[in-house]
């Protein structure tokens, strides 16, 4: 497709993603964590992305989900990192702290390594915060393939996906 080190099927979204938010003056923000960039780095691909993004943070560790977005401690002790309540308070974080529009955040669990029994690899937590509205907008999913790579792909594709208007 282009010149790039990423898959295909993510620069392909990625262009659908800034060329439909371009056409709805929508500005957007992203707060990633497991797919550490992945989804911002997509849509930099992208030339004339900068009339879409304003910025992105990559919050990996639970301080920086705290110090750089407000998660609320209590949040990520009751519930944990990979959960609806976090990851909404994430994507809240990034749209107060941005020019965004809509923010999207993710956190899940690629592998190989941290997963439980109740949060196995393969687990990953988006949510959706616009602008000017209250109504959560928050999911989990289970990607069966194990691989790191993979998982990390999938969620980049599906926080994508809630990118588009």
């Amino acid at each position: 497709m282009t010149d790039t080190i990423l898959p295909d099927e993510l620069v392909a979204m990625a262009r659908r993603v800034v060329e439909a938010n371009k056409a709805a003056g929508r500005k957007i923000a992203l707060a990633e964590s497991c797919t550490g960039g992945l989804v911002a780095a997509a849509l930099t691909e992208i030339p004339g992305s900068s009339a879409v993004l304003d910025r992105g943070y990559v919050t990996y560790s639970n301080e920086a989900k705290q110090e750089t977005l407000g998660v609320a401690g209590d949040i990520i002790e009751a519930f944990g990192a990979v959960s609806v309540a976090c990851v909404y308070a994430m994507a809240l974080g990034a749209l107060e702290r941005s020019k965004a529009d809509v923010a999207v955040a993710i956190s899940g669990i690629a592998g190989p390594d941290g997963g439980t029994d109740q949060k196995p690899v393969g687990t990953v937590v988006f949510a959706k915060a616009v602008r000017d509205s209250d109504k959560p907008d928050a999911e989990e999913r289970f990607f069966e393939d194990k691989e790191r790579g993979d998982v990390r792909r999938q969620a980049a594709l599906v926080a994508l996906e809630l990118l588009l208007p």
